[in-house]
């Protein structure tokens, strides 16, 4: 997958739609934020990002010392500016090299590794914006796909770290997409391992399995939506589920 061009291709898009609405608009999703501070959430944080990276940071960044970290006021002007932030992230890859080390808050990472991260951050957030917005949205199956995996990366590694149980001793969590040709990347199964949760593409029957599109999967993960709303099948111990979504991060 060209994460490249999709974080263009999904930065570009998340512009073009926030353009459409009020900025006062309320993020359901996001019950704290206003569309306007979406934006500037996301725009922001393609910044933040690509300092980290041409700055080849080894501690965090304090979002308030973003340069240009924020908006203007005109809207065609605060477009260019969050695509130009896109741009910026690919130029600080470039420039540091794809497997230069840098601070991620996973710990020290290639500086290509905060490519995919954005790409998926700003695909979910466009989907916020869209519920928001009341309006059609549409994830290619290969990146909602990659952006399930991404975040089981995100989420093993954070409730190992907290020590989170998300999944007790012996339960596993298994997600099947129904989407055609994603083959083996279309399903996942979550573990817990002697106290370290992990991940694999491994088919399994899973204490809770959970069956739908990959967009829908990911919302559900990520708690845009409930399975119920989102038309998921589920076979197995919803109790599983329920934990899961409890203990890992929103």
């Amino acid at each position: 997958m060209d994460f490249r061009a999709a974080l263009l291709d999904q930065t570009r898009a998340f512009g073009e739609l926030v353009a459409t609405g009020d900025p006062e608009t309320h993020i359901p999703t996001c019950p704290d934020w206003t569309l306007k501070q979406l934006f500037r959430h996301v725009g922001r944080g393609n910044r933040w990002a690509a300092q980290i990276i041409a700055d080849r940071r080894t501690s965090a960044l304090d979002p308030r010392e973003v340069r240009d970290g924020r908006p203007p006021d005109d809207t065609a002007e605060a477009i260019t500016w969050l695509n130009d932030g896109a741009e910026l992230i690919l130029k600080a890859v470039d420039q540091v090299g794809t497997d230069a080390r840098v601070w991620t808050f996973l710990g020290a990472k290639p500086a290509g590794w905060w490519i995919r991260r954005r790409v998926h951050e700003v695909a979910v957030h466009r989907v916020d914006a869209a519920l928001a917005l009341g309006v059609a949205f549409d994830l290619p199956p290969e990146l909602a796909a990659d952006a399930i995996s991404e975040w089981l990366d995100r989420t093993c590694v954070e409730a190992t770290k907290a020590h989170h149980t998300p999944l007790h001793p012996g339960q596993t969590l298994h997600l099947h997409a129904t989407d055609d040709g994603l083959g083996p990347t279309g399903e996942w199964t979550a573990y817990n391992e002697d106290g370290e949760i992990s991940w694999s593409h491994d088919h399994g029957k899973g204490s809770i399995a959970v069956r739908g599109s990959t967009t829908n999967l990911l919302l559900a993960l990520t708690r845009r939506g409930t399975v119920a709303d989102l038309g998921l099948e589920t076979f197995g111990d919803t109790a599983v589920w329920d934990r899961w979504l409890e203990h890992t991060p929103f």
